[in-house]
């Protein structure tokens, strides 16, 4: 398995994020049930989020980030994906 922490960075469209924020989040918990998603939290000055997700590789990340309803509603104006190399820490 991998980790990826993946941050999104918001577009001006706070509007239309925060109508789609319920069914983002809705969308998350599926995959914290499933082990997919270790963690996630927008940052306190609202400009974007933080999302660390344990998958089998890049591409199965990649499938996971296209179905969250955030990506099809486009309210990320950029999404920067890291392969994270976890070395301390409680989630391991």
């Amino acid at each position: 398995m991998a980790r990826f922490a993946v941050e999104l960075v918001y577009g001006d469209n706070t509007e239309e994020r925060l109508a789609v924020r319920p069914a983002h989040r809705e969308y998350l918990a599926t995959l914290v049930e499933r082990g997919v998603l270790l963690v996630s939290g927008p940052y306190a000055d609202q400009t974007g989020a933080l999302l660390v997700y344990e998958v089998a590789d890049e591409a199965e990340l990649r499938a996971v980030i296209a179905a969250d309803p955030y990506t099809h509603a486009g309210v990320a104006k950029e999404t920067r994906v890291h392969e994270w190399q976890t070395v301390l820490g409680a989630w391991l």
